[in-house]
């Protein structure tokens, strides 16, 4: 469980594929204090750490199976890509985002985008099947970051990139066609399957 809150922009140091995709990311965290098996969201993908060293800087070793790199951004990423991470919660820790799972649903593309003062618009189109759970004011998580929608229409919906959201992840180096891991909001998600049965 995350919050979509980014706590280090990490970055790909190698990448191989062994059967599954086994990915290395250079990190900023105290690799001492991170267990084998941890969950660490990377993009907002949850993923489990099997090896950790320190040589030439602090990395973690993830597998990433072919379904994940399917339904995620992850087929993108190569050496030196640039990633959101965030530690899975623990008990105690201040929510500050919203719950995520790091469960991605579908990838969504930036198809537009324009400056609003020091701020930033940018318009994503989602996957048809997951426009329905997206709502104005409402809560996503982008490439692991827990964001407010500003609009919706259709399958387009936007979000106000504030300097800080764009200097504290990844988010100051989109570009109109990125592909972007989508994780709607868990209540969103129980809303409407409870509208279909009620």
């Amino acid at each position: 469980m995350f919050t979509g809150i980014v706590t280090d922009i990490g970055h790909v140091l190698a990448l191989e594929q062994r059967g599954d995709l086994r990915a290395r990311i250079g990190t900023a965290y105290d690799v001492a204090g991170i267990d084998i098996g941890a969950s660490i969201a990377c993009n907002g993908v949850c993923l489990t750490v099997i090896a950790l060293g320190t040589d030439p800087q602090n990395w973690f070793d993830v597998e990433i199976s072919a379904e994940t790199v399917g339904a995620t951004n992850v087929g993108d990423w190569a050496k030196g890509s640039r990633l959101n991470l965030e530690r899975a919660l623990k008990v105690g820790d201040e929510l500050g985002g919203h719950i995520v799972s790091g469960h991605v649903d579908g990838v969504a593309q930036v198809i537009a985008m324009h400056d609003e003062g020091d701020s930033t618009r940018v318009t994503f189109r989602a996957p048809g099947d997951l426009a329905k759970f997206i709502a104005p004011k409402g809560s996503v998580a982008l490439n692991g970051t827990s964001l407010t929608v500003n609009e919706v229409e259709g399958t387009d919906f936007g979000i106000n990139f504030i300097p800080h959201t764009k200097t504290a992840t990844t988010w100051g180096a989109v570009s109109v066609g990125d592909a972007i891991n989508l994780e709607i909001d868990t209540m969103a998600r129980y809303v409407a399957r409870l509208r279909e049965y009620g």
